[in-house]
């Protein structure tokens, strides 16, 4: 009883940390989603619209085009990272020359703020200065200009975010696969197995919840980028990079809508927990019930 009565006490500090930085502002967003509102308006009253805000969103053709090239850039970025983590952390599991070095370099961009990563992408890919246009054009005589072209707005802003985060996947299988037993692969190599088949069968069930909480905390992340996407193209050319955190960002400050801004971000919240909730249901649950 003591015992429990001392931790109550020490989670003390950090629960009330996280209801005043977590719950009230989510029942505030939530209340304020109901509302039409704007603070700089000659009338900055409060108005009660009901749900609205939640209406107009199945007709704002500029939400639903985010959320298109939203679902799109997780999709992409996601899945890239994942492979490419996995193929990182395998190879990081074997000696080779300047391993030590190649993993600090390769840790380096997770610790950096998104704001920085963007003004590094900006200047790398600005035509008249950037080392990737200069280089795309002197090999492949290929012109990148994110500013006038879509698809390349998109796919740097992909790779952006797979070198940013890449090395949170690495870390995180890393210690996945170390902590594996050698029996299971020591029987299956015995009983004749290739390492396709060690993979799919062996690896990849074992490494499953870690893989699953990885997805989890990039898929939130993912839906909710804003700082480096808005630093690197604005959300432009048009809304080829307008994801919903830049939509949301665009709607709250510039627009100050501050009701529908947080309708929409009522929406993602809702669209990361179905997520999660069916990635959990399709990769987990059935391992349960079979268990």
């Amino acid at each position: 009883m003591q015992s429990n009565r001392l931790g109550w006490i020490l989670l003390a500090p950090t629960l009330v940390i996280l209801f005043f930085f977590g719950v009230v502002p989510f029942f505030y967003v939530l209340w304020l989603s109901f509302h039409q509102w704007n603070p700089f308006a000659l009338d900055p009253a409060v108005v009660y619209n009901g749900a609205d805000n939640f209406r107009a969103l199945v007709f704002d053709s500029g939400f639903l085009a985010s959320l298109g090239v939203t679902l799109a850039f997780v999709f992409f970025a996601v899945l890239s990272e994942l492979i490419v983590g996995y193929l990182l952390a395998q190879a990081f599991l074997k000696d080779f020359p300047g391993k030590a070095i190649f993993r600090t370099i390769h840790t380096l961009p997770l610790i950096m703020a998104p704001i920085i990563v963007g003004s590094i992408w900006k200047l790398m890919t600005t035509p008249s200065i950037g080392i990737i246009p200069s280089l795309l054009d002197s090999w492949f005589g290929f012109d990148l200009n994110i500013g006038t072209s879509a698809v390349a707005a998109f796919t740097v802003t992909v790779v952006m975010d797979i070198w940013h985060w890449t090395p949170l996947v690495t870390l995180t299988l890393i210690a996945a696969l170390v902590s594996l037993p050698a029996d299971p692969f020591e029987q299956a190599q015995i009983d004749g197995a290739n390492k396709r088949q060690i993979f799919w069968h062996i690896t990849l069930p074992m490494i499953a919840p870690a893989l699953l909480a990885t997805v989890f905390i990039r898929l939130m992340d993912a839906l909710r980028t804003v700082d480096e996407v808005l630093m690197l193209t604005g959300g432009g050319p048009g809304s080829a990079t307008r994801y919903l955190g830049v939509h949301i960002f665009k709607e709250v400050f510039p627009r100050t809508n501050y009701g529908y801004g947080s309708a929409v971000s009522i929406i993602v919240l809702y669209l990361t927990i179905v997520s999660c909730w069916l990635l959990y249901v399709a990769l987990i649950a059935p391992r349960n019930k079979k268990a």
